[in-house]
């Protein structure tokens, strides 16, 4: 015998109903992500200086592109290593 209240606690599993999350940068109100903060872009990099993918360190597009930008900054200013 099924009990009737199978099913009810599932999430929906239709398209588009994931659990909405924000990334560190939107939590913390963050509109610039300033080159020179290496303690965070830092976070944002493999042992080896490649920086993690947007599903790995989940950042939304608008910040992995800011953050993108800032990595490079601090790459041409000697700041972060190109390779390790």
């Amino acid at each position: 015998m099924i009990p009737k209240d199978r099913g009810t606690n599932r999430k929906p599993s239709f398209p588009g109903a994931r659990e909405q999350t924000q990334c560190r940068f939107c939590r913390n109100g963050v509109k610039y992500i300033d080159y020179k903060d290496i303690e965070t872009l830092a976070k944002l990099l493999t042992s080896r200086g490649k920086i993690y993918s947007r599903k790995r360190s989940g950042n939304c597009a608008g910040c992995q592109r800011k953050a993108k930008t800032a990595i490079k900054r601090a790459r041409y200013m000697a700041l972060l290593p190109f390779t390790a």
